[in-house]
């Protein structure tokens, strides 16, 4: 059962988890820049927060199923219901957590200056995507250390 503190900081803890798993990405190609044949890796940061939280839509932005699942026999037979809007809600199925870990499986990055022993890891751009990764993920931190203050001097007498 989710808790309004749950859902309160739901949004930098998924973050926080994928900037995490893409500095060890990054690193990783960093680590590989001189290994042959090695192809860099990462994962799009924007798409895969979004799916994590349950906000992607199909690619019309609207039509979408969601089925109900049966699970007493008192209840009436599933049905399907469509989401006509993208302000509704989305449900949580079997094949929304599949999607999920299928998301955050790192995609290979696009050859910017191929090498003779066909590495792709591009120290610049490397390096450059893990500061910049590092630092949104400390921004993270500040964020969570200021909700967890408001928090704190909301429950704490005057």
């Amino acid at each position: 059962m989710d808790s309004k503190l749950d859902d309160y900081l739901r949004f930098n803890e998924a973050a926080l988890q994928l900037r995490s798993y893409r500095q060890q990405l990054l690193a990783s190609n960093i680590a590989n820049a001189d290994t042959p044949h090695y192809k860099a890796r990462d994962i799009d940061f924007a798409n895969t927060l979004k799916e994590k939280l349950g906000l992607v839509h199909t690619s019309d932005n609207v039509s979408k199923k969601l089925a109900l699942t049966k699970t007493s026999p008192a209840h009436i037979p599933p049905l399907e219901l469509t989401l006509t809007s993208a302000m509704h809600l989305h449900g949580k199925n079997d094949d929304s957590q599949k999607s999920a870990k299928k998301s955050e499986e790192p995609l290979y990055r696009d050859i910017i200056q191929g090498s003779v022993d066909d590495n792709t890891v591009d120290m610049d751009v490397e390096r450059n995507n893990f500061t910049d990764n590092a630092i949104r993920y400390e921004a993270g931190i500040t964020s969570v250390s200021g909700q967890i203050k408001s928090m704190l001097n909301a429950i704490q007498p005057g």
